[in-house]
């Protein structure tokens, strides 16, 4: 991995008190709904984040819903971590994606449609697992934050966005610009968060699901799958469905399943 881009993951800030304080409620069996919404509540971005996400049409909740309380319990306390934890990221870390050809709201934006997508998949197929993809399609994207940066300090950024604009394959754009990719990069930050193995593993075999370790190969499909259908320079673009979609079958999941979620989503998007 390139030196600056090594320095720049090393020099990154620890994670907000609040959003380790949701990881340990989280992951604490005995924790409650009310417990994370305690957690929450005392933080102003990440209860305006939640609510934002709990009223849009990504998830189409029948109410306005206007307090923490309602959000959480609506949410469950995996999607709450996962939206307060993504979002928090993105502050942390200066969002500046001019080289992807984005703004940092349309990058927010793709983050969450692929968690959305996501998530209307899997809870058809096994909702634990969806539980632990909703974050992974959430944050997958976030070492492209770190890329843009760095291609912005070699002064490429220019050509690098020429070439991701018409790129089918960004994550050789990546390569050739990085010697990386935005899943190596993405795992080597919560590497450094001390996030567990088995989701950085999952991220981190995401652009090669075949060389993952058995235990985490059908997350690093899922993730895959995920981001061929809404890439960041086209999402749900026609190449990238079709693409997604024989992806799914090659890996033996029910296609109907996945299309069904690609036209939840897509029906939401465009009401909005």
């Amino acid at each position: 991995m390139k030196s600056s881009i090594i320095n720049s993951i090393k020099s990154l800030p620890p994670l907000p008190k609040t959003v380790i304080d949701m990881q340990r409620v989280c992951n604490d069996p005995n924790s409650s709904i009310n417990d994370l919404v305690k957690t929450v509540e005392h933080d102003p971005m990440i209860v305006a984040n939640l609510l934002k996400a709990a009223n849009s049409p990504l998830y189409s909740f029948r109410r306005e819903i206007s307090n923490v309380a309602q959000a959480v319990s609506l949410f469950g306390m995996s999607m709450t971590r996962s939206i307060g934890l993504g979002n928090s990221v993105r502050k942390l870390l200066n969002v500046d994606m001019e080289p992807y050809g984005i703004s940092s709201d349309r990058f927010a934006e793709i983050s969450s449609i692929q968690a959305a997508l996501m998530h209307a998949w899997y809870t058809k197929i096994d909702r634990a697992k969806a539980d632990k993809l909703f974050l992974a399609a959430f944050l997958q994207e976030t070492g492209k934050i770190i890329i843009a940066s760095d291609v912005i300090q070699e002064d490429l950024a220019t050509n690098f966005k020429s070439d991701i604009e018409i790129a089918i394959d960004i994550a050789k754009v990546e390569r050739s610009y990085v010697d990386e990719t935005t899943a190596t990069v993405t795992a080597a930050i919560f590497t450094h968060w001390n996030f567990d193995r088995e989701f950085v593993e999952m991220i981190e075999f995401s652009d090669m699901p075949q060389q993952a370790p058995e235990e985490v190969k059908e997350f690093a499909n899922a993730l895959n799958i995920i981001k061929t259908i809404v890439p960041i320079n086209n999402p749900f673009g026609e190449h990238g469905i079709a693409f997604g979609l024989k992806k799914a079958e090659t890996a033996g999941y029910d296609v109907a399943k996945l299309q069904g979620a690609i036209d939840s989503v897509l029906e939401k998007i465009r009401v909005k």
